[in-house]
């Protein structure tokens, strides 16, 4: 998931997503030091069209 997800940002946005691996199942996305998506929060994968439109904003 989490590798398709930074494929899918590179090629639409040109920007190299860094994978900082985690433990217990976190899955988090951070821009510039913010979150804008948190697994734990919500209980799911984000969709890619998700963070590209938070990426876009």
């Amino acid at each position: 998931m989490a590798t398709g997800l930074a494929a899918k940002i590179r090629e639409e946005i040109g920007v190299e997503a860094e994978l900082i691996r985690g433990d217990d199942g976190i899955f988090d996305v951070s821009v510039d030091g913010k979150r804008i998506y948190s697994k734990d929060e919500t209980g799911r994968f984000p969709e890619p069209e998700e963070i590209l439109s938070e990426l876009s904003a």
